[in-house]
């Protein structure tokens, strides 16, 4: 991030670690300079992998690095977490009407971050419609 940038706010929602358990600190996520979309794309027709081979998807999830739309680890496939061990891109965000969370596969945590702005039009799910038998 330039010198200049500010950090992303933040609201955190949880941490997974099991340290967490042992104390009451909860470190903050170390990638947020990670975070270059900022505006969420008006619509996206589904999960990209899955679209390319026919595979159905649960939920989508957007990575915050690059833009790159994956379903989630409910999904056959879990592309949003392969892409994210794939390209070390380590913060995504559900696309899922109503959902605002995001979560650091790194860090393990799920949190807010209220710098990241709009609501995504999705397709329905493949697995909620019975599409892609």
């Amino acid at each position: 991030m330039p010198p200049t940038a500010q950090r992303p706010q933040v609201l955190w929602l949880a941490a997974l670690r099991p340290s967490d358990h042992e104390s009451d600190h909860m470190s903050p996520c170390t990638h947020l300079d990670h975070v270059h979309l900022t505006q969420l794309p008006a619509q996206v027709d589904g999960c990209v992998e899955c679209l390319a081979i026919g595979s159905p998807w649960l939920h989508l999830r957007i990575c915050l690095e690059c833009g790159h739309v994956g379903c989630c680890d409910d999904s056959p496939r879990r592309h949003a977490t392969a892409h994210a061990h794939d390209t070390s891109h380590p913060i995504i965000r559900s696309l899922e009407p109503g959902e605002d969370w995001s979560w650091c596969y790194v860090d393990k945590l799920a949190l807010v971050i209220p710098t990241v702005h709009g609501s995504t039009r999705i397709p329905p799910s493949p697995m909620l419609t019975g599409g892609y038998a």
